[in-house]
């Protein structure tokens, strides 16, 4: 074993496989080293009081983007991608896997029109609330300890509504599912993020973002194989078990296997580990990508320890030092990353992104959900405004057999998607999310407009499908610009809360498009059309964020 004289710093020197069996340090080890044919790893660190007499390194020590850029880009980032695709993939068919069951589900639960409107708001409220609330433990706690139970509820809870006999539990159940899908949605961009160097970070954190319509065609997928599927039907208890219930359980499995990949498999976000002044743990990351990205190279990976600026040390020792004695105290620790959201040069960002969340949420969630109802009417001629009539009490309708055409019409509109997804991804990096971002919500905005001009069934899915196109470019940039406008101590934080404030939005546009679409359908489309290029509009006043670094 090869000896070193010992200083106040930590230094790595790996290669390939090696570098991923990095010993772990006590405070009383001196030195700890592996031996290869390859390369070395060293950790160094005094432990001795006559600072005089410990010989220093002069190499300098890397910042967080420095650090990043040495590790390199490869294999780790690739199977990062995949690990927190599912997870975002999961999400997705979460919340679109209630679309998909109402035409049963609500026979068996007896439920009415306004039933069916309550339990799809109900998610979003879930999500409303867990947004922030996961999003502040993964600022305080760290990503993947929250990632973590975040999935786990939502897994659990959603595989749990399949068993409720009643409507008032299962909507119980749902509920708290959604508050896990609302943790892990912001969490896991600033966790996949915080891996990323500066130059490939747009492209795949838009790359991470295509998965989104990977859960879609799951769940309309699904959906086709199981939901029609008569046979799949059996007693348990006083319980009559259908083929919708079966399609609830197995949409729980996406999140739960993701839970468990990410308990065994991932580590901490080393960004966060910096902030947290985890150096050592932070280092060991590190090495671990370098690891993977270089295995079989020959190429070796020496950091002689991280910068971290002495500010970021104090806010830490700051705020491992807070103890809350009442729940007043802790509601307003909890509050705290939100006034910081809205002061300085944040401020104006802060108000913008509210804006921009509130209008695309509204727009997107609002008429999304009414599509279906808008292409019934078209197909009996004429604009689907212009053909108003009351909806049919689904009371006396038979939820059997289940019709395939609305899971065929999933799969098409959520390929629509494809186009959308390829662009960002290869232009986030050039173009950037601000200017991407403004395009995407004006051209909305007009296919919102031309609804008006549809005759048919088919042109009627034509627009679904600009639409679904155009706007996914929408929130793939609001996704990296998200994670690019704030510093690491606020980033999940930030999300958390304009999630929430999306959440909301989301819940609002249902309700208005509930109330109007019947009486005067030209008000709730006129309004997602104003709303979206408002929040075009908006975006104007953002900063740029192309390639910039993570602060």
């Amino acid at each position: 074993m090869k000896q070193s004289a010992m200083s106040r710093h930590i230094h790595i020197e790996a290669s390939g496989d090696d570098a991923a069996r990095v010993p772990l340090l006590t405070s009383h080890l001196e030195l700890a080293s592996l031996d290869s044919d390859e390369g070395e790893v060293i950790f160094e660190r005094s432990i001795g009081d006559n600072a005089n007499d410990v010989q220093r390194s002069t190499q300098r020590k890397r910042t967080y983007e420095e650090a990043v850029e040495d590790a390199g880009f490869g294999l780790f980032h690739g199977l990062l991608l995949v690990v927190c695709g599912w997870a975002n993939a999961s999400d997705a068919v979460e919340i679109l896997c209630v679309s998909f069951l109402l035409p049963t589900a609500r026979c068996d639960l007896h439920l009415s029109s306004s039933d069916m409107g309550l339990l799809t708001a109900n998610i979003f409220l879930g999500m409303m609330i867990g947004g922030y609330m996961w999003g502040y433990l993964a600022d305080q706690r760290g990503r993947q300890k929250v990632l973590v139970m975040s999935l786990t509820v939502n897994g659990v809870f959603g595989a749990l509504a399949s068993f409720a006999p009643r409507f008032w539990l299962f909507l119980l159940l749902r509920f708290i599912s959604g508050v896990g899908v609302g943790g892990s949605i912001p969490v896991i961009f600033s966790y996949f993020s915080e891996f990323q160097p500066r130059l490939k970070r747009g492209a795949m954190i838009s790359a991470l973002a295509t998965f989104w319509m990977a859960g879609n065609i799951l769940a309309a997928g699904l959906a086709w194989l199981v939901i029609p599927r008569t046979w799949v039907r059996f007693s348990l208890g006083g319980l009559d078990f259908q083929s919708w219930r079966l399609f609830v359980v197995l949409c729980s499995v996406p999140s739960l296997t993701s839970a468990l990949i990410f308990s065994l498999a991932m580590p901490e976000s080393p960004r966060f580990l910096m902030e947290a002044g985890r150096e050592t743990e932070a280092l060991r990351v590190f090495c671990r990508m370098f690891a993977i990205n270089h295995r079989g190279s020959l190429k070796t990976f020496s950091i002689c320890g991280l910068h971290i600026p002495s500010e970021k040390k104090e806010r830490e020792t700051r705020r491992g030092g807070t103890h809350t004695r009442c729940f007043v105290n802790l509601l307003k620790q909890g509050l705290a990353p939100i006034r910081q959201l809205f002061v300085g040069e944040l401020a104006s960002r802060s108000v913008c992104l509210v804006v921009i969340f509130y209008c695309i949420s509204f727009g997107y969630y609002g008429l999304w959900m009414w599509f279906p109802e808008l292409f019934k009417r078209a197909e009996d001629g004429g604009s689907p405004c212009a053909n108003v009539s009351r909806l049919q009490s689904h009371d006396n309708q038979s939820c059997y057999p289940v019709k395939t055409a609305v899971y065929i019409e999933g799969f098409i509109a959520a390929a629509s998607n494809l186009p959308g997804n390829i662009f960002t991804v290869l232009l986030m990096d050039v173009i950037g999310g601000k200017a991407l971002l403004c395009c995407s919500l004006l051209l909305s905005s007009v296919s919102v407009f031309l609804i008006y001009e549809v005759k048919t069934k088919a042109q009627s899915l034509l627009i679904s499908c600009v639409f679904s196109g155009v706007s996914v470019v929408a929130w793939n940039s609001l996704d990296v610009l998200g994670t690019e406008l704030y510093p690491t101590q606020l980033r999940s934080s930030a999300l958390g809360f304009f999630t929430g404030i999306g959440r909301v939005a989301a819940i609002m546009g249902n309700i208005v498009f509930g109330q109007l679409v019947d009486t005067n359908c030209v008000i709730p489309v006129l309004l997602v059309s104003a709303l979206l290029l408002t929040g075009g509009i908006t975006a104007l006043r953002l900063p740029r964020t192309k390639q910039a670094e993570l602060t």
